[in-house]
C-alpha cells in the first residue's frame, strides 16, 4: 500500500513539474518510426538496404550509403541525392502494400553524361534533367508491374513521373507535377 502511495505521488509531482516547466513527457514504450529502402542498381549490380530516416531526421551514414549505389556508372561520380525522393519511393511502395525495394536504372547523372544521352536522337534525355541535381530515378518497384507504380506515382502527385513502357520503368523526381510518356 506504501509503494501504491508513493508511487502515485512520484506520478503526480512529475506530471505537476512537466506541466510548470512546460516540458513534454516522455511516452512510454514509443520510439521514432524508422525508415527503411532497398536500391539495387542494375548496371553495377551493387545493393544497398538500410534505415535511412528516424522519425523527422535522415541519417548522413545510409545517405551515403544511398548518394554510392545511386553512382553515375559512366562517370563513376557520386553526388548527394535528394532525400525527399527516398520518401517518395518509400510512400510509393507503401501505396502498392510493398516493401520499398526498387531495382534502379539510373540514378545520378553528371553533366557530362547527360549530354551525350541527349545527344542521342530519340533518346528522350532532358538536357535539364534532374538527374543532374540528384534529384531524379528511373526506378522498377519489385513485385508491382511499371504500370502500376505508374499509376500510384500519378495519383501521389509529387513531382514528375514519366512512365518508359518498352524500357519498362517510371521516371521519379522531386520537382513541380508532370507528366509524359518516353
Amino acid at each position: 500500500m506504501k509503494t501504491a502511495l508513493l508511487a502515485g505521488l512520484c506520478a503526480g509531482l512529475l506530471l505537476a513539474c512537466a506541466a510548470e516547466a512546460q516540458v513534454p513527457l516522455p511516452s512510454a514504450g514509443t520510439s521514432p518510426v524508422e525508415l527503411t529502402i532497398e536500391l539495387f542498381n542494375t548496371h553495377t549490380r551493387e545493393t544497398v538496404k538500410v534505415v535511412y530516416k528516424r522519425g523527422d531526421d535522415y541519417l548522413p551514414e545510409a545517405l551515403t550509403k544511398l548518394n554510392h549505389v545511386l553512382i553515375d556508372h559512366r562517370s563513376g561520380e557520386v553526388h548527394d541525392m535528394d532525400p525527399h525522393l527516398f520518401d517518395q519511393l518509400t510512400d510509393l511502395a507503401a501505396a502498392a502494400g510493398v516493401e520499398p525495394s526498387y531495382e534502379i536504372i539510373s540514378g545520378y547523372r553528371a553533366p557530362e553524361s547527360n549530354m551525350k544521352m541527349a545527344a542521342v536522337p530519340g533518346s528522350g534525355v532532358s538536357k535539364k534533367s534532374l538527374h543532374m541535381q540528384g534529384r531524379a530515378m528511373d526506378v522498377r518497384l519489385k513485385g508491382i508491374s511499371v504500370e502500376k507504380l505508374r499509376d500510384l506515382a500519378l495519383a501521389a502527385k509529387r513531382g514528375g513521373v514519366g512512365y518508359y513502357q518498352r524500357s519498362r520503368f517510371v521516371h521519379i523526381d522531386t520537382g513541380s507535377f508532370r507528366t509524359w510518356i518516353g
